[in-house]
């Protein structure tokens, strides 16, 4: 299962939406303090639907508390970062692998970023642009780590509502 960690998230819109796509995946989501919000805000279930109760969330009082609890993070833990120099789709990502982000305004700490340059990642953006929203970037870069692994116990195909695919176009 892979792990999304929320370094001090901001926007309750943006973690709901990432709480709404780690239901959608079957990925636990890891929120680090401080928060900008308060996890019972209604922007925060409105943008997470009816999904926020189906949600694996584990909130920690800081980075040292989330690294106490989560030992075999660190050596399996990516950091998605507009610094980096690797692109995100240049790297293994394990099933149980870890990938942080940090918060909308400032990103992942620097003081973490140097002790791990080798395991931070980047989307490729053109221009000058500062980054992306933060639930597009994670999108992006779960997906990438969900393809390398087969979409491991994620449903391949759909069906339709009211026909089927065998009935063919209709005239």
């Amino acid at each position: 299962m892979i792990n999304i960690v929320l370094h001090e998230p901001e926007m309750p819109a943006n973690t709901g939406n990432i709480g709404r796509t780690c239901v959608a995946t079957g990925s636990r989501l890891h929120l680090i303090e401080p928060l900008g919000f308060k996890l019972n805000e209604k922007a925060l279930k409105r943008a997470g639907l009816d999904y926020w109760d189906k949600l694996d969330v584990t909130v920690y009082s800081d980075y040292e508390d989330f690294l106490e609890r989560n030992p075999q993070a660190l050596g399996n833990m990516y950091f998605a970062t507009t610094k980096a120099k690797h692109v995100y789709a240049e790297v293994s990502y394990h099933p149980d692998c870890y990938i942080m982000f940090g918060k909308e305004s400032a990103g992942i700490p620097e003081e973490i970023l140097v002790q791990n340059p080798e395991r931070c990642v980047r989307i490729p953006m053109w221009g000058e642009i500062r980054s992306l929203n933060l639930s597009n970037s994670v999108s992006i870069i779960l997906y990438e780590a969900l393809r390398q692994n087969s979409f491991d116990r994620l449903k391949l195909s759909g069906e339709l509502h009211r026909l089927h695919w065998e009935d063919g176009p209709i005239n």
